[in-house]
This record gives C-alpha cells, structure tokens and sequence, in this order.
C-alpha cells in the first residue's frame, strides 16, 4: 500500500553508486507486499498483494527529487482463505469493481541513518488519497551477480488507519490499524564492465 515510498527511500542512501537519472523497474518477482491486522485480540490476520508494479526515477545529484511510483491491482488481495478473500473485495472492504488499484506516488526522503529513511508519499486507496510515512531499510545495492546490473534490495514497514480510506468494516472486530511491511528489489541498467 505504502510501500512505493520505501523504494525511493533505499536508493536514495546509496546514491552515490549512481550517475545520472535513471528509471528503475520493480523486480515483480522479488516484491512481497504484506499487511497484518489484530482480529478480535485472539490472533493477527495476515496477508498479501500478489501482485505489484512500480519504477524508480532516481538522480544520484539529486536523490531528494527522486520520482516514485507503485501500483497494486486490489484484486490481487489474498488472505490464504476463498470465502474471506470475497468478502474483503466485496463493497464493504476494498470494493475491488469500483476500486480495481491502489497507487502510491512518494513527495519526501528523509535519510534517518547510514542505511534508514523515512519516505513519505501519497497513498490512493479506495478512492481516497492521503499521505503515508514508511520506514525504509536498505539492504544492499550494487550489482547483481547474474543479472550483471545495478540492482537495490530493502525493507519498509508502516501502519495506516483503513477507516481514514473509507473502509470501515468490521471495526472494532478487525482492527482500523493495519501494519504494512514491504521487501522489494529493483532492476537498474547494465553495470560498466
């Protein structure tokens, strides 16, 4: 959901391993994109987005403007269970027919640490945009081994209120508070030989 923001936020603290802008594609195949929800205080609901896209605008000079772009088909939703699944892409959750994606689009990176930062962007989700915070951890960044590119892997975590979106069902059985973690790779271009 928030995620993207993270994105930009890891790039951004290695910026030096860059030369110009560039644009970066999100590696679909290395992306997880998971939420948790507290239901009714027994357990923690989990699940994920299955699918996701994304790009990465990055100038190594500049990487405050750097230029972020994620977006989750809602459909993709899956809580490992049919009938939940259905309910939760029904109209009184994500409403999946009038709101088939959720977009976030970064605005800020703020370097917190050697490897952190916080991201912040704005997160469209069931209609309503508004801005998220995500807390960033870089991994690594340099060249793949096998893809022989420039490539970046980091963390993020962050919480939104789903009520602020417009999807209030089921509060106070689930949660209104659902925490988002985010691991992804992205693609750069070839690296110089």
């Amino acid at each position: 959901m928030r995620l993207p923001v993270l994105f930009s936020a890891a790039l951004l603290l290695a910026a030096p391993a860059f030369a110009k802008p560039e644009t970066y594609a999100l590696d679909a195949s290395h992306a997880h994109v998971q939420y948790a929800v507290d239901h009714l205080g027994f357990s923690t609901s989990r699940g994920a987005f299955r699918t996701v896209s994304g790009k990465l605008v990055l100038d190594a000079d500049k990487p405050e403007a750097a230029k972020l772009e994620v977006t989750i088909p809602t459909d993709s939703f899956d809580s490992f269970d049919a009938a939940r699944d259905k309910h939760m892409k029904s109209a009184d959750f994500l409403d999946v027919a009038k709101f088939p994606e959720m977009k976030f689009v970064s605005t800020k990176v703020e370097r917190t640490g050697e490897k952190t930062a916080k991201v912040t962007g704005d997160l469209t989700l069931h209609g309503v945009t508004k801005p998220v915070v995500l807390n960033v951890t870089l991994h690594q960044i340099g060249q793949h081994p096998v893809m022989k590119k420039d490539w970046a892997g980091f963390s993020a975590t962050g919480t939104i209120k789903r009520s602020e979106f417009g999807i209030a069902g089921g509060i106070p059985f689930v949660s209104d508070a659902v925490e988002l973690t985010l691991d992804a790779e992205f693609s750069g271009q070839p690296s110089a030989s």
